[in-house]
C-alpha cells in the first residue's frame, strides 16, 4: 500500500506492507485523510534543519547523548544516534474510510461501516490503517467521508471550547484563525456566544466572519485589548481561546489584557509561555490548557488498550468529542467546506506539502484522497531492494519485531558479520517500519504478517524481538514451523508457555530446531574468563550481583502486560548468569521486595533475590530502581576458593588472590556479538547448544519463582 512518510529531508510517498488486524482494533481502508497544517508542517520543517542546529536548540538531548556514551560506550551510542537519524516517521492523524475488518473484542462495528479515525500513532496518511477502537467513531450516513476526515481537528477545537466553559450570551475572542480557530469560532456561535475573531491574515478574518463570527479585530492592531473593551461595554471578554502558533510571548499577554476580571484564557495552540504576573494577578484570571482532543489523549490504557472512562465521571472523552463533532457537521451547525483547500491524490502528497509552504495564500488545510483497488493496497509483503549477496554458509534470518533494541544492537552486528548471518526478511506491525529497516539492512522483503516469515523455506532461523508478552507464543509458532529460534529475553512470561516449550522438545526428537534465549551476559569475555578460572573449584561459590536498573514510571510498558515486569523481563539475565557461573541446577529461590511508602516507586523492581544451587553455591541479586544513573549500572562478584573476581559494568575485571592480570575494555562488552555468532555457528556446524535447553528453562523458572515471591 502507499503511505506518506517523513524522512530526513522531507516528504516521501512509498509502498509499504499493509497492516494486519490486531485485537481491540479496526482495520480501515482510507477514503480521505486531512493534513493538519500546523502540526505536520512543523515536523517537515524540523526534518529539513541540519543536525547541528537541532542539537544547539536542544542542549538537553546533547547531555543525554553524552551520558549514554559514558554508560554504554561510544560505538553503541553512535549506533543508536545513527538509527534514530535514519528513522522514517509516519505522519497524519485524521481520516475517514470504510471498515475492512474488526479485531477481537469489538462487537459494535462491522466490515462496510463508514468511520472516522484519529490518533498520531495509527490514523496515518495511508491506504489502510489499523486503529484502536477508542479512536474510531461511526460517520452519520448523510455526512460525506471527505468532510468527516477533519474529525481530529474538529475534536481539538471542541475540547478547547469545553475547557473555556462558555455560557449563553458571553463574549469570546479567538486568536488565530487557522482551521482549528475557524472551527472554534463556529462552535462558540453554536454554543450561544458572541465571537470576536482576530488573525494577522485578513482573508482568514473574512472566512471567520462568513462562518458566523460577529466582529473582527484588525490584523496586528496594537490596541486590540482596548478594542475588546470598547466592544464589550468596558467589561472585557469573558474568555479568550488561543489557537495561534507563534514563539512570541506577546500573544498570551494580549489575551490576558483582553479579559474581564475573573475571565479565562484557554491555550489550544503553541505560543510562548513566559507569563508576566501583572497580566493575570490583579484580574484573578484562569489560564487553562486544552490537551489535544480530550480526556484519554496520551493515556495508553485509553487509546491503545481500550479502557473507556465512565460517562458519569468523564462526560467528554476523545471518542465522545469526535462523535459530537461529526454530529454537529451532520446537523449543519458547523461547516468546513469553505475551509478546505485543494484535494490531492495520495500519490501527489509531496506536491500537497509543497503547496502548504507557499509564502502567500496558504490553505487552511488540504485533503488526500485514496482510490486504489481493494486488492492492490492490502499486500502485507513487499520486496524489491538491492540486496547484498548472501555469503556461502550464512544463516538466513527472519526478524520479527524491529524495535529500538533490534535496530541499534542486533542489526548492526548482523551487518558486521555478513559471513555468518544474513537478514532475509523483516516483520513488524507497522509497515513503514518494516520497509525502512529492510531497506537499511538489505533484507529481501518486508512484511506485517509474521506467518510470511514462518512459511518461507528460504528462512533458516527466526529472530524474535517483539515486546515480551508475545515471546512465548511466537517461539512455539516458530518451532512448529521447524525454524531455529533466537528470542530476545525473556523466553516467555508464563508457566504455561514454559511447559509448552518443554513439551515441544520432549516430543521433537534429535532433529529439533535450535533455541537460544538472548541471555547475552554469559557470552561476555568477562564472564567467560571467570567461568574458566573457577572451573576446578573445590567448594561452592558465593555470587553477589547488583543492578542499578534505573527508574521507569509506574505506567511504563515494561511494568504492564506487554513487558511482564522488570523481574521477568530483565532480571532473568542475571539468573542465567548465576547458572553460567555455577553450572548447577537451582534448588531453592527466595525474594524480598521493599514496601514503598509512596506510589512513585514499585516493589517489583526493588528487590533482593537469593538462589541456592545443587552444588551448594548461593547467588544473590540486588535489583533496584532507587539509584542514580551517574552510578554504574551493573556489578557482580564471585567468591571462590580464596579468590575474588569482580566485574564492573562489563568494562573491567579485577582479580584478587589469583595470579591473573586485570582486564578492561573501553566500552561495555556484554556478549551480544558473541551470542549471535555462537547461534550461527551452531546452526552451520552442529554441536552442543550455546546455552543448554535446561539452563534456559531454569533461568526462566527462577524468574517465575521470584515473581511468585514478590506477589
Amino acid at each position: 500500500m502507499k503511505q506518506v512518510l517523513l524522512k530526513q529531508g522531507g516528504i516521501a510517498v512509498e509502498d509499504v506492507p499493509a497492516p494486519i488486524i490486531a485485537d481491540g482494533c479496526v482495520l480501515v481502508r482510507t477514503h480521505t485523510s486531512c493534513i493538519s497544517v500546523g502540526t505536520e508542517m512543523s515536523g517537515v520543517n524540523e526534518s529539513n534543519r541540519p543536525l547541528w542546529r537541532r542539537v544547539l536548540d536542544r542542549p538537553d538531548q546533547l547531555r543525554r547523548v553524552a551520558r549514554m556514551a559514558t554508560t554504554q560506550g561510544l560505538s553503541r551510542t553512535r549506533d543508536i544516534v545513527r538509527s534514530r537519524l535514519l528513522q522514517t516517521f509516519p505522519i497524519g492523524y485524521s481520516l475517514a474510510g470504510i471498515v475492512i475488518e474488526v479485531g477481537a473484542g469489538i462487537d459494535d462495528l462491522a466490515p462496510g461501516d463508514r468511520v472516522a479515525c484519529a490518533g498520531s500513532q495509527s490514523a496515518y496518511h495511508a491506504e489502510i490503517v489499523c486503529v484502536p477502537r477508542n479512536l474510531v467513531v461511526p460517520v452519520p450516513q448523510a455526512l460525506d467521508l471527505a468532510t468527516a476526515s477533519t474529525v481530529t481537528l474538529g475534536a481539538i477545537a471542541l475540547q478547547g471550547v469545553r475547557r473555556a466553559e462558555p455560557t449563553l450570551g458571553e463574549t469570546f475572542v479567538v486568536i488565530g484563525l487557522g482551521i482549528i480557530g475557524q472551527i472554534t469560532a463556529q462552535l462558540l456561535k453554536a454554543n450561544g456566544a458572541r465571537v470576536i475573531a482576530t488573525d494577522l491574515d485578513p482573508t482568514r478574518i473574512d472566512l471567520a466572519l462568513a462562518g458566523g463570527a460577529d466582529i473582527a479585530l484588525s490584523p496586528g492592531d496594537p490596541d486590540a485589548d482596548s478594542q475588546v473593551a470598547r466592544l464589550t461595554g468596558g467589561i472585557g471578554a469573558d474568555g479568550v481561546i488561543i489557537t495561534a502558533a507563534s514563539a512570541s510571548d506577546a500573544i498570551l499577554a494580549e489575551a490576558f489584557r483582553m479579559c474581564r476580571r475573573k475571565g479565562r484564557v484557554v491555550l489550544v495552540g503553541d505560543v510562548g509561555l513566559n507569563i508576566d504576573r501583572a497580566d493575570i494577578y490583579a484580574k484573578e484570571l484562569d489560564f487553562r490548557i486544552s490537551t489535544s482532543y480530550g480526556p484519554g489523549r496520551y493515556d495508553r490504557r485509553y487509546e491503545e488498550e481500550g479502557l473507556d472512562y465512565p460517562v458519569g465521571y468523564v462526560r467528554w472523552t476523545e471518542n465522545r468529542n469526535m462523535q459530537a463533532y461529526l454530529d454537529l457537521l451532520n446537523g449543519g451547525r458547523v461547516r468546513v467546506e469553505t475551509l478546505v483547500g485543494a484535494r490531492y491524490p495520495v500519490e501527489q502528497a509531496r506536491d500537497a506539502y509543497t503547496h502548504l509552504e507557499a509564502p502567500e495564500a496558504r490553505p487552511l488545510t488540504l485533503l488526500l484522497t485514496y482510490d486504489s483497488p481493494d486488492d492492490a493496497a492490502a499486500t502485507h509483503r513487499i520486496a524489491g531492494w538491492t540486496v547484498r549477496p548472501v555469503r556461502d554458509g550464512a544463516v538466513r534470518l527472519g526478524l520479527i519485531g524491529a524495535g529500538g533494541f533490534a535496530r541499534t544492537m542486533h542489526l548492526p552486528i548482523i551487518r558486521a558479520h555478513s559471513d555468518a548471518l544474513a537478514l532475509r526478511a523483516v516483520s513488524t506491525r507497522q509497515g513503514h517500519n518494516a520497509a525502512a529497516v529492510a531497506a537499511q539492512y538489505g533484507a529481501v522483503y518486508a512484511t506485517t504478517d509474521p506467518t510470511e516469515i514462518l512459511s518461507d523455506p528460504e528462512v533458516d532461523a527466526v529472530m524474535i524481538a517483539t515486546r515480551h508478552d508475545l515471546h512465548g507464543s511466537m517461539v512455539l509458532d516458530a518451532l512448529a514451523a521447524r525454524k531455529h529460534v533466537f528470542v530476545e529475553k525473556p523466553l516467555c512470561l508464563t508457566r504455561g508457555e514454559l511447559a509448552a516449550i518443554e513439551a515441544f522438545y520432549a516430543a521433537a526428537g534429535p532433529e529439533a530446531p535450535l533455541l537460544l534465549t538472548g541471555f547475552n551476559r554469559r557470552f561476555s569475555p568477562y564472564t567467560s574468563a571467570i567461568v574458566a578460572a573457577i572451573a576446578g573449584r573445590s567448594n561452592p561459590a558465593i555470587i553477589n550481583c547488583r543492578v542499578n536498573a534505573g527508574y521507569f514510571p509506574a505506567d511504563a510498558w515494561v511494568h504492564g502486560p506487554e513487558g511482564g515486569g522488570r523481574n521477568r523481563g530483565e532480571a532473568c539475565h542475571f539468573y542465567d548468569l548465576f547458572i553460567a557461573l555455577t553450572g548447577a541446577r537451582p534448588m531453592h529461590v527466595d525474594a524480598t521486595a521493599i514496601r514503598p511508602t509512596t506510589a512513585h516507586y514499585r516493589a517489583d523492581d526493588n528487590f533482593v533475590a537469593t538462589v541456592a544451587f545443587a552444588d551448594g553455591s548461593v547467588a544473590t541479586l540486588t535489583y533496584t530502581a532507587l539509584g542514580n544513573d551517574a552510578f554504574a549500572k551493573e556489578r557482580f562478584e564471585v567468591f571462590a576458593d580464596g579468590k575474588v573476581y569482580a566485574v564492573e559494568n562489563f568494562t573491567g575485571l579485577q582479580t584478587f588472590g589469583a595470579d591473573r592480570p586485570r582486564k578492561t575494555t573501553a566500552e561495555p562488552d556484554k556478549g551480544h556479538a558473541e551470542e549471535l555468532l555462537a547461534f550461527a555457528r551452531t546452526i552451520r556446524e552442529g554441536g552442543d547448544w550455546p546455552i543448554p535447553l535446561w539452563q534456559q528453562i531454569a533461568a526462566t523458572a527462577i524468574a517465575l519463582d521470584v515473581e511468585d515471591r514478590l506477589a
